[in-house]
């Protein structure tokens, strides 16, 4: 009986957890899959928000419309646009302390949000729902890739020096076509570039997701992969508009 009382309670190795997520993992597995678990859980409702706020600023049309009319709303939007900028500094140092940084991280949402809603605005439905579809399935792949490939060895910790000095160059060139718009094909070419990069960070931060984060990292974790998630889609958005057009 007393051997009884002294075994840990499980359902089952799957649901505890029990099995190592990669070879010579160290850490209790139980306590990595719960801080997954926790993760995914506020992606998730950072993505609920997005399409909320998003989907009230494309069917509300006279929210559009006073953002494209009005100086206010120009200014307005610019501040939207900066907002997930600024608010992703004090985030990164405030990340581990709580309540500051589900604020924070709210704001940060809800800025970006705004934006996303923006976009959607002045897109086709078509291609938006197209868009949505696609980097659902992507990311729904990558992830499951990732967890598959971490379970058999494989390590995505050296794609992180190649995706940042590729992002820097998406940056530049981004702020190029902000000032010398250089066509339609220039903009498919860049954002097929882009989505191959957002897809490999989707890799590389799912990697870190299950190796390297700390149990207290989980806010930056959450906004790494949402980020991931959002430019993966305005990319894809960006490409089909360019394709249907």
């Amino acid at each position: 009986m007393g051997k009884l009382w002294n075994q840990p309670y499980r359902k089952s190795d799957v649901e505890a957890g029990t099995a190592p997520l990669y070879p010579s993992m160290l850490e209790s597995p139980e306590l990595r899959w719960s801080f997954i678990r926790k993760v995914y859980s506020i992606i998730t409702i950072q993505l609920l928000l997005t399409v909320a706020v998003a989907s009230v600023v494309v069917t509300v049309h006279p929210i559009s419309h006073f953002f494209v009319t009005t100086r206010a709303g120009l200014a307005v939007y610019i501040l939207l646009i900066i907002t997930p900028f600024i608010t992703l500094f004090p985030l990164y140092f405030y990340h581990q302390r709580h309540p500051i940084n589900y604020f924070l991280l709210g704001l940060f949402t809800v800025s970006l949000a705004f934006t996303v809603g923006l976009t959607c605005a002045f897109t086709r439905g078509k291609v938006i729902l197209e868009a949505v579809i696609l980097t659902t399935a992507v990311v729904i792949s990558l992830t499951l890739y990732t967890f598959w490939a971490a379970k058999r060895g494989q390590d995505f910790n050296f794609l992180g020096p190649f995706l940042f000095s590729a992002l820097i160059v998406l940056l530049l060139f981004a702020l190029i076509q902000i000032f010398f718009p250089l066509g339609k094909i220039v903009v498919m070419i860049y954002s097929g570039l882009a989505t191959i990069i957002f897809c490999g960070y989707i890799i590389y931060d799912t990697d870190n997701l299950i190796k390297r984060h700390t149990y207290d990292e989980y806010i930056w974790a959450a906004v790494s992969l949402y980020l991931d998630v959002i430019n993966l889609f305005l990319v894809l958005l960006s490409f089909l508009d360019a394709a249907d057009s």
